[in-house]
Order: C-alpha cells, then sequence, then structure tokens
C-alpha cells in the first residue's frame, strides 16, 4: 500500500481552494504538506515588468507542470523537495525557494491541476471546489489588490482578457477529472467531513501498519 495520500484541490480562481486546504492542516497539522501548483510559474527574468504584466498566467504553458509532477514522485519517496517561489507583485519567481517536507499527507493545490493527465495520475483523491462566477471575481479582486498589491483596473482588465476565458476553456471542463465537486468552497461543511473522514481512515491505517 502507498504509504503517501496525495489530494489534489482544483477550482477557478477564489472558488475557496484554500479555505479547504486550511482547514485540513488545521485537523491533520504535521501530517500534511502542501504544494501549489502558482509557485511553479515559469521564470522569465529576462523579460521587463511591462511585457511580463501581460502574459496570460491562467494557460497552462504558463507553468513548468513537469517540474511540479517530480516534487511529488520525489515526495512520495520520502524526501523533501526545493520548491520555487512565485512574487505576484513583479509577475516573476523570486530568487527565494522554500522546502517541502514529506507528510503521510500530500495536498496538491492550483486551478489547473486538473487539466495535466500526468499530475492527475499522481494523485489519490481529487477535489474540484466549485463557487458562482461573481463569488470568485469579487474574492480575486478583493485579494489581489489588498494582497498583492494590483490595481483594480489591472485585476478587473486581467480577468476579462485572461482569466475568464482559460476559465472556460481549461479549468472548468477539467472538472470532469475530479472525484469529488465541492459546491459552496470551504463552507461546504458535509464534503469537507467527508475528506477529512477519508484522511482520517488512511492515517490510521498507516499507524495499524506501523503497529
Amino acid at each position: 500500500m502507498n504509504k503517501v495520500m496525495v489530494i489534489g484541490i482544483a477550482g477557478g480562481t477564489g472558488s475557496g481552494k484554500t479555505t479547504i486546504t486550511r482547514k485540513l492542516i488545521q485537523a491533520f497539522g504535521p501530517d500534511v504538506s502542501v504544494i501549489n501548483h502558482d509557485n511553479y510559474y515559469k521564470a522569465h527574468h529576462n523579460m521587463p515588468y511591462e511585457e511580463r504584466a501581460k502574459l496570460n498566467y491562467d494557460h497552462p504553458n504558463a507553468f513548468d507542470t513537469d517540474l511540479l509532477v517530480e516534487a511529488i514522485k520525489e515526495l512520495k519517496r520520502g524526501n523533501s523537495v526545493t520548491c520555487p517561489v512565485y512574487d505576484y507583485t513583479i509577475h516573476d519567481r523570486s530568487n527565494e525557494t522554500i522546502t517541502i517536507k514529506p507528510a503521510r499527507v500530500i495536498i496538491v493545490e492550483g486551478i489547473l491541476i486538473f487539466e495535466n493527465r500526468e499530475l492527475c495520475e499522481q494523485m489519490d483523491i481529487k477535489i474540484y471546489v466549485d463557487a458562482d462566477a461573481d463569488v470568485r471575481i469579487l474574492r480575486r479582486i478583493v485579494r489581489d489588490v489588498r494582497d498583492r498589491g494590483r490595481s483594480l483596473d489591472s485585476v478587473i482588465n486581467q480577468y476579462l482578457n485572461t482569466v475568464k476565458p482559460m476559465h472556460e476553456q481549461f479549468v472548468e471542463p477539467s472538472k470532469r477529472n475530479a472525484d469529488i465537486i465541492v459546491p459552496q468552497g470551504g463552507h461546504n461543511k458535509v464534503a469537507l467531513e467527508m475528506v477529512m473522514e477519508r484522511v482520517r481512515a488512511h492515517l490510521e491505517r498507516n499507524e495499524e501498519d506501523h503497529g
């Protein structure tokens, strides 16, 4: 039996993915490690800021997904991985890295993680977090203006030019690859409890194997 459970949490921007991830961390703490697809945006160090700002960050090609797949395989083998860190304020990878330690439960989070077949194959449970488009855009505006130093105009332009069309082309269709679809995002207590039950059973089974 594979001792590591990999949970994929996907869904559109502002759908509530991070809320579910946070609740799983609160419940299972040291048994959980999180790896974000967002940190695997390709680096564009040689491109001026103005050009980087115009790139389509919602297309699958914006990510170095192969590197993420390799990282998950390493974590499954019980090895730590060095993960790049993406800086949203400059639209580029920063010079920092973070170390992600192996754990019995690995959460992979991102809008496009179910779009890639090889990435899907690494996951034991695939959860798609669903939320209405108007709720998602409002959450994104608040997050990007408050936390990422963006102007309101830039957030709205990005949403209309790339986020919305890419959501319709790639994110929404990837929902069919999910095992569980969670409406109302992280506030769906019934769905969350079901996922927690699966994780609990996995951890208890591991305890018994070691015992």
